[in-house]
């Protein structure tokens, strides 16, 4: 019994450990997401590039968050809520990834943007706002997977049409100003990638929310709409 309790206890430890792991991940990711917009706005090179250069860090950490699921899955074989816990992991992490190479890619676009003539565009109010928009689900995704919270998780669901709105919003104004003087087009195409760039994070973020749904209710919420989702964290 006493052996059989302490497995339990380091198994407990093993699991609790990755947990922190993602949430430093998460941290990473979000500061590299507002080094990347800041970069942007003051037009600061030495940001840009150190955006740029953190990158494989993220995908270190990766790496071995994956690696440690992994051990865990081959010698713990957990089943049922920890299995499901392990497998919300390793989706997130992989969100986690892909929203560090979105923050990579405006540190880029920036680079290209800061070496060119300011132009009169409606780019950094516009940009601002998503941002802010998608860098709050992206808190209250990591919230809810630390806090096992469904209503947190719907709402970031919920925030993502918000996002989505923004930027077809910023796309409607960048081809205005492209038809009015065809000179804005490579600096506005740049801009444009930026706000797809920052519309993925919010992606991204939806993803990792809906992964918490299915950790603590078991259910696949991927491919169904905000309200079934609601419904879904209510029963």
């Amino acid at each position: 019994m006493a052996v059989t309790e302490h497995t339990s206890k380091q198994f407990d430890a093993e699991l609790e450990a990755v947990r922190a792991r993602v949430l430093q991940m998460g941290g990473l990711v979000e500061s590299q997401i507002q080094f990347a917009l800041d970069a942007l706005i003051s037009g600061d090179v030495a940001l840009m590039n150190r955006v740029i250069g953190d990158d494989h860090r993220v995908n270190a950490m990766e790496v071995e968050i994956d690696e440690s699921c992994n051990h865990i899955i081959a010698r713990r074989q957990p089943a049922a809520g920890d299995l499901r816990m392990v497998m919300t992991v390793i989706k997130t992490i992989t969100d986690l990834e892909r929203i560090g190479d979105e923050a990579e890619k405006i540190a880029r676009m920036a680079k290209l943007l800061s070496q060119k003539e300011r132009l009169i565009l409606p780019r950094y109010n516009e940009i601002k706002h998503a941002a802010e928009l998608a860098l709050d689900m992206l808190r209250k995704s990591l919230d809810a997977f630390a806090r096992l919270d469904l209503a947190t998780a719907a709402q970031v669901v919920r925030q993502d049409e918000q996002v989505d709105e923004e930027f077809r919003t910023i796309m409607r104004s960048l081809i205005t100003f492209m038809m009015e003087d065809p000179r804005t087009i490579s600096t506005a195409l740049e801009i444009l990638f930026v706000a797809k760039a920052i519309e993925r994070i919010g992606d991204h973020a939806k993803n990792m929310s809906e992964y918490v749904v299915y950790m603590v209710k078991g259910r696949d919420v991927r491919h169904v709409t905000v309200e079934e989702i609601e419904r879904e964290i209510l029963e």
